[in-house]
């Protein structure tokens, strides 16, 4: 059963794997790590410690465009969508990859409800910052603050988020 309001937070493994749940956590689901899209020139960012950063279903266009006349198309106007990557290298032909293939190279991550509010807290240091009194230390990683994209666009995280502290440096 559900945790009485309970809150969600979102853990990135930035592998393959699904990560598993902190404890004191219980998953919800799984999913496949969406970091940004862009469509028309225009950006959107997701927060990475919410639940809209972890998509079931992965798809390089996770969004459509409808028009006044109900008419939908996706990746119509230069739209891209970015997503956490895995330590898997690149092919060395560097050649498009389409389909399953692409797979290995995106993060998984797993949605979790939480019995209280999660937040992060940076040191700005290379030291590991301190819980504040009373709390508990979920996990220890890098400050994650913003990203760029095509043309002027780009996005970032709050840094309470849960998603300003991803586990692995990249």
């Amino acid at each position: 059963p559900s945790v009485a309001h309970g809150f969600l937070v979102t853990r990135h493994s930035q592998t393959i794997e699904e990560p598993s749940c902190p404890f004191g956590t219980r998953p919800m689901f799984y999913g496949y790590s969406l970091l940004y899209v862009q469509g028309n020139q225009r950006a959107h960012g997701q927060d990475l410690g919410s639940a809209g950063s972890c998509l079931r279903k992965f798809s390089t266009m996770p969004f459509l465009f409808c028009n006044i006349n109900n008419v939908c198309n996706f990746a119509s106007r230069n739209d891209y969508s970015y997503w956490l990557s895995t330590p898997e290298p690149m092919p060395m032909s560097m050649a498009p990859l389409t389909g399953e293939s692409i797979k290995p190279f995106i993060s998984r991550c797993a949605v979790c409800e939480a019995p209280s509010m999660v937040i992060a807290v940076h040191s700005q240091t290379v030291q590991i910052p301190p819980c504040p009194e009373g709390w508990n230390s979920l996990w220890i990683g890098y400050s994650f603050v913003m990203h760029t994209s095509a043309g002027a666009e780009g996005s970032g995280q709050a840094l309470a988020s849960p998603g300003s502290c991803l586990e692995e440096f990249r």
